[in-house]
C-alpha cells in the first residue's frame, strides 16, 4: 500500500508593529495556526531578524557606509557568544541530527575550547561572575569579554574563519555588524568600531523570558557552554508554548523600545 503524504503544518500569516526611536515598523511573519514551542518558532524570527538587518545594511550601502562583515572574517567569532535558551536547545537538536562521527567532532572541538579557557583563567572567571555583574555590565562584565577576546579562541563552530552553522547562527551573531574595517574587529578596545544600530533587536527579547523561566538574570548561556548544558537534556521551548501567533507574541512584546519602556507592539490577531 502506498503511503499517504504528510499533510504540511497549517500556518497562518500574522501582521504586528513595533515602535522604535524612528516611528513604527510593521511587519509579517507566518507561523504555525496550531500549538507550537518558541524553540520551534526560532526560523521565523531568524527569518524576521534577516529581513530587519536586510533592510538597515541596504540603507547603510545606499549611505556609502556598507557593511565590512563578510565569509571568512573571523575576528567577532573570538568574542564571549551569549545564546539564549532557546536557541540552545534548537541548536542541540542540530547536533543530534548530525552524523555519529561529526557530532563527536563537534564534541572535541568545545572540549578544547574549554581547555583553552580554563587555561587562559577565563573559564572560573565566566563560572564564577556574580549575578550583578551580569545584570548591569559592570566594569568586571566589560573586562571579562575584553579579556575573554584577547585569547583568541575560536568559536567551535568557525571553519576556515566561517560560521558552519550560518543559517541557523545565532541571533546575537546576525545582529552584530560592523561598518568599519574588518580588521578593527580585532581590538575593539583600541581601534574604533563602527556598528551598524538596528532599530530593534530580537535577541534581548529571548534573554528576558530564559530569564523569567530560569529566575536567573541572563537567561542565556556562553555557546561554549553549548555541550555541557545539553547533559541536562532540557527543552526550555516547552514552557513556552500554544498557538503560533501567542508565542509570536511572547516574543514580540518584550521587544525594548527606544522611544519608550511603557510602550507595548500591537498584539497580533488570533488566526
Amino acid at each position: 500500500m502506498d503511503e499517504l503524504p504528510i499533510a504540511p503544518p497549517e500556518t497562518v500569516s500574522v501582521e504586528f508593529s513595533l515602535g522604535v526611536a524612528e516611528g513604527v515598523i510593521t511587519a509579517t511573519a507566518i507561523v504555525p495556526a496550531g500549538h507550537t514551542t518558541l524553540t520551534q518558532i526560532l526560523p521565523v524570527l531568524q527569518a524576521l531578524d534577516d529581513s530587519i538587518i536586510h533592510s538597515v545594511a541596504a540603507a547603510n550601502e545606499e549611505a556609502g557606509h556598507p557593511v565590512s562583515c563578510k565569509a571568512g572574517c573571523g575576528a567577532c567569532c573570538r568574542q564571549l557568544v551569549p545564546i539564549s535558551i532557546f536557541e540552545a536547545e534548537a541548536l542541540a537538536d542540530w547536533i543530534h541530527s548530525q552524523p555519529e562521527t561529526a557530532q563527536q567532532q563537534l564534541a572535541n572541538r568545545f572540549h578544547q575550547t574549554l581547555l583553552a579557557l580554563s587555561a587562559s583563567g577565563i573559564l572560573d572567571r565566566l563560572v564564577n561572575m556574580g549575578q550583578e555583574d551580569w545584570r548591569n555590565d559592570t566594569e568586571v562584565n566589560q573586562q571579562m569579554c575584553i579579556d575573554y577576546l584577547y585569547q583568541r579562541i575560536p568559536c567551535p563552530f568557525l571553519v576556515d574563519e566561517s560560521c558552519s552553522i550560518h543559517p541557523i547562527r545565532p541571533l546575537i551573531c546576525r545582529e552584530y555588524l560592523v561598518t568599519s574595517p574588518a580588521a578593527n574587529c580585532s581590538d575593539p578596545g583600541v581601534l574604533k568600531i563602527s556598528p551598524v544600530r538596528l532599530p530593534v533587536k530580537l535577541f534581548p527579547a529571548l534573554n528576558q523570558i530564559g530569564a523569567e523561566l530560569e529566575h536567573d538574570v541572563r537567561g542565556w548561556i556562553p555557546l561554549v557552554f553549548l555541550f555541557a548544558w545539553m547533559k541536562a537534556n532540557a527543552h526550555p521551548g516547552n514552557r513556552v508554548s500554544g498557538p503560533g501567533p501567542s508565542v509570536l507574541y511572547e516574543v514580540v512584546r518584550r521587544i525594548a523600545q527606544p522611544q519608550s519602556e511603557s510602550q507595548s507592539p500591537e498584539q497580533p490577531p488570533s488566526p
